[in-house]
């Protein structure tokens, strides 16, 4: 009997997983059908759940139209260096508000914390000034530094860095290594899904930000992708096909590459400090 009820409710969790999986890919999927479906079967209401023939005109349209190349380019600089500072900043600070006592650190983690509350969209004239008068407005450096910096990531790596055994540092310590040492050998090998999952969040939120790209970048050869998509949407109108292809061109590069770090992106959540 308890078998039976035990099997029953393996069958509703395998339901219900499937259900929300069909609800959550099922814009990526769409997006992949008009993306290689003709413009002949978008624009006469045929469109079927798969295409009747494949076709990579849409691709073809947007690429000769736009430089999509240089803003996949832009997109990818901007990113990786958003995502470097930002693993480098959160771990260090998440090591410090972890493991390192010094007075006022306590009053200073919840006062880094507390600036989650604010919207980016209230500080977004002050970060023009700051820019303006930085001399930084129109370049990479005006997107990158004023987002490398996550108070989200330290938050993270600091609940992270606490499931690291104390013993195990302090061992380290006694054995002649320095606090750098201790960083280097000993806390950051124990934090590659720490690594994967920072690396991955700064990633995928520089990758997806608009607003503020659109507000600190005027030369469209610096554009991302974006404000591309942006910019496509208004020349092409109803071009349903070459604006799925071109967000497709957005999306596919953050679904490969979570993919790839799936397991360590899913232990780095899972806080495991010691396998």
């Amino acid at each position: 009997m308890r078998s039976r009820r035990d099997r029953s409710l393996r069958a509703c969790r395998v339901l219900i997983a499937v259900a929300v999986c069909a609800v959550m890919v099922s814009p990526l999927y769409w997006m992949v059908v008009v993306a290689f479906s003709s413009r002949a079967e978008l624009l006469g209401g045929a469109l079927r759940l798969w295409p009747r023939s494949f076709t990579t005109a849409n691709f073809e349209r947007v690429l000769a139209a736009f430089p999509v190349a240089t803003w996949f380019g832009n997109s990818v600089a901007i990113a990786l260096v958003v995502a470097l500072i930002t693993v480098g900043v959160s771990v260090l600070g998440g090591y410090a508000f972890g493991h390192l006592r010094f007075r006022g650190s306590t009053a200073l983690f919840l006062l880094s914390v507390s600036t989650l509350m604010i919207p980016v969209q209230v500080i977004m004239v002050s970060l023009f000034r700051l820019v303006t008068g930085l001399g930084l407005y129109g370049s990479y450096w005006a997107v990158i530094l004023p987002t490398s910096a996550s108070a989200f990531g330290v938050f993270l790596a600091r609940q992270y860095m606490l499931a690291i055994p104390r013993d195990l540092l302090e061992a380290a310590r006694i054995d002649g290594a320095g606090q750098l040492r201790v960083f280097a050998y000993v806390v950051l090998p124990l934090s590659r899904p720490l690594l994967a999952v920072l690396f991955f969040m700064s990633l995928l939120g520089s990758w997806n930000d608009f607003a503020w790209p659109l507000i600190a970048l005027k030369d469209n050869q610096l554009f991302t992708l974006p404000i591309g998509l942006l910019y496509l949407q208004g020349q092409f109108g109803s071009d349903y096909g070459g604006t799925m292809a071109f967000a497709l061109l957005n999306v596919a590069p953050m679904v490969v590459l979570f993919l790839v770090f799936q397991r360590y992106f899913v232990q780095g959540f899972a806080r495991s400090g010691i396998r």
